[in-house]
């Protein structure tokens, strides 16, 4: 059960539901307390993260240089994130003190004047903001301000928030447009989003000022980064792909243009996602229409262009980044389970400006997918990237697939993911409704308790049922105000048949639709009963014909949930698997590993090799006899729970069977 306060509605949340409730308890009694042994180097066979060392360093409690990566604090302040929302949840004193521990670390390991980087304080003390565009200072500050923002709403204990507030008042004496202020932005945007989050729980206008700031200098011209670059007397951090290429690219930190003229998702996919939150929320807050309209012509081309069936964006690995429209490689697929996360923060955001269900949609196909197959069912395994294919034999063998791994890892020496994962699980109850003066959105069907504060005053519910597994919701008020109120129920995409029924009348779902919502509006009373009731029969999918990579295949998703083929399942060579659209699915039971989910039954044909396959000698062959199948059948594991049970081939996208 997890009871939730957001900082901007101080709504509370209690979630039930069976499915959740296992995954925030594997957050809460296994992966808080290996991330914790992983930020201490307590695991053994593991890349060695020393984040907590460095603090230890910073604050003078030990000697010894800084080691890991350039933005290794944030994995601390996600940790502390977490922690927060995991104390909502399950209030647990030893792990409060334990995290009260490291908030004063982080107190020591403050300036005077309130900055806060282990890295610039130990290994380069006066390379301090001399490098906006390649070394994370700002991004670090912003996941440090949301785990304080995070914290104090979980414990209402204030130490971190004071402390996150005075590295924010020097953030602001630093940039800005008056002399002798620094006009720079940062290469890894989250500073944006997080002042916002500031700005809700303080009230204080100068981070909502300081964040409009960072995101319209960005792109502006003379460009800040080569200004810097120059002062700098043209040394660069990274080099992965040549001296200075991330100054050089700006299209990969969003910076090639100013926002107000970008039309297309480019560049690094988190940096791209964790922007827009910012500016999506920033605009939700000044009614700035221009920045509006942005918001949904950039959110336009990615998903409808560049996003993949699973909820990942971000197609190539050069650069974790976007490539063009329709380019969406599955066994290269780069996907990055940050990329996701970031996805659902911008479309919770979207949701805030318009009453729209696409937005809802997305965030569930990302929730139940990419997210969740980031996380191994045992909490201690971890995918960076997720592909849509994979072919173990040749991942080490050919260079194009040196990101992609077939198994989970237990850490990673960038581990921005496992930590983000964690966070997200924690606080899903700031995704499940959007509260507006006039209506409540119901996003995501997770069995729940919520009490929600509206501009009427407080509307209380529960929420019942085994989502998605099974297809019934039911809505049951507790406390309404007087005045009319508006309930939102989001008609999934994939379920156009939805059927509502209030105190056991059925209502018109199309009549009542508004962009993908039935909208309900009456005075709601204690007692009254919503029941939605959702068709979950397995659907086909197939791409766009401009997208090449599915061609001649389909996937097949159930509810919000992607299927893929798997070769403990189903045998060796996959791609020789036909599937017909036509097929007829049973749905079955999960056992062992998979154990309370629903698995996929059904028949499909395989390419019967010729016995001259055996040769060693034949590739090609001038062949005209017709290939022969032989029907076997096959069985669809979810997306998410692919590669538990050991290395194998994995396929979303099915060749198709076609009667000619």
């Amino acid at each position: 059960m997890m009871t939730q306060t957001t900082e901007a509605q101080f709504t509370q949340i209690q979630i039930t539901d069976p499915f959740w409730g296992q995954y925030q308890s594997l957050i809460n009694e296994v992966v808080i307390p290996y991330q914790w042994d992983a930020l201490n180097d307590n695991l053994p066979e593991t890349e060695p993260s020393h984040a907590i060392e460095n603090f230890k360093i910073a604050a003078g409690e030990l000697k010894g240089d800084f080691y890991g990566m350039v933005f290794q604090d944030s994995d601390v302040a996600k940790w502390l994130e977490s922690v927060a929302y995991s104390l909502s949840n399950h209030p647990d004193p030893k792990l409060e003190g334990l995290a009260d521990q490291v908030i004063e670390l982080i107190g020591k390991a403050q300036g005077a004047d309130g900055y806060i980087n282990t890295y610039f304080t130990v290994q380069e003390p006066d390379g301090r903001w001399r490098n906006l565009c390649e070394c994370h200072e700002l991004y670090c500050a912003g996941h440090l301000i949301e785990a304080g923002v995070a914290y104090y709403c979980a414990t209402q204990k204030s130490r971190l928030l004071e402390i996150v507030r005075q590295f924010a008042d020097y953030i602001d004496r630093v940039f800005g447009t008056q002399p002798g202020q620094l006009q720079g932005y940062p290469g890894h945007p989250e500073i944006e989003l997080a002042l916002m989050r500031l700005y809700e729980v303080t009230d204080e206008s100068r981070y909502m000022k300081l964040a409009q700031f960072f995101i319209e200098q960005r792109g502006q011209t003379p460009h800040y980064y080569d200004e810097e670059y120059q002062r700098r007397g043209e040394t660069s951090y990274w080099h992965t792909h040549g001296p200075a290429w991330m100054i050089h690219d700006k299209a990969y930190s969003q910076a090639h243009l100013p926002l107000d003229q970008q039309r297309q998702a480019v560049g690094h996919a988190v940096r791209f996602v964790y922007l827009l939150t910012g500016v999506a929320h920033l605009a939700s807050r000044c009614g700035d229409q221009r920045k509006i309209a942005l918001c949904k012509t950039l959110w336009d081309n990615m998903v409808n262009k560049q996003m993949y069936v699973t909820g990942g964006i971000g197609s190539q690995s050069e650069g974790e980044a976007f490539s063009c429209d329709y380019d969406l490689p599955n066994d290269t697929a780069y996907t990055e389970t940050c990329a996701s996360i970031g996805l659902i923060m911008l479309a919770r955001r979207m949701l805030e400006l318009e009453t729209n269900s696409h937005y809802g949609d997305v965030m569930e196909r990302a929730l139940y997918n990419t997210v969740l197959a980031g996380m191994a069912l045992d909490g201690k395994h971890f995918f960076y990237v997720n592909p849509l294919e994979v072919y173990p034999e040749a991942i080490g063998h050919n260079h194009i697939y040196d990101h992609v791994k077939a198994v989970r890892q237990r850490w990673f020496g960038c581990a921005c993911c496992p930590p983000n994962i964690a966070r997200l699980i924690g606080s899903l109850g700031n995704y499940m409704y959007t509260v507006k003066p006039d209506q409540i959105l119901v996003n995501l069907y997770i069995a729940s308790h919520a009490t929600l504060m509206t501009h009427a005053g407080i509307f209380q519910f529960r929420m019942e049922g085994h989502y998605p597994r099974e297809n019934q919701m039911l809505l049951h008020i507790e406390q309404a105000p007087e005045s009319a109120m508006t309930l939102g129920l989001r008609i999934p995409d994939w379920c156009p048949d939805a059927q509502i029924d209030v105190n056991g009348k059925p209502l018109q779902v199309n009549a009542r639709q508004h962009q993908g919502y039935a909208l309900i509006t009456r005075n709601w009373q204690c007692g009254d009963k919503i029941c939605l009731r959702m068709v979950m029969t397995p659907r086909i999918i197939r791409g766009n014909p401009k997208l090449r990579h599915s061609a001649g295949q389909i996937a097949v998703q159930r509810g919000p949930i992607v299927y893929c083929i798997e070769q403990s399942d189903n045998g060796i060579h996959l791609h020789n698997i036909r599937l017909s659209a036509a097929a007829v699915f049973t749905e079955v039971a999960g056992t062992g590993l998979l154990a309370d989910k629903v698995l996929l039954k059904t028949r499909a044909v395989r390419l019967q090799l010729p016995s001259s396959a055996a040769d060693p000698q034949w590739l090609y062959r001038y062949d005209a006899d017709a290939p022969q199948w032989v029907e076997q059948p096959l069985t669809l594991i979810p997306y998410f729970t692919w590669a538990n049970r050991g290395e194998g081939e994995m396929r979303v996208w099915i060749n198709e069977q076609l009667s000619l």
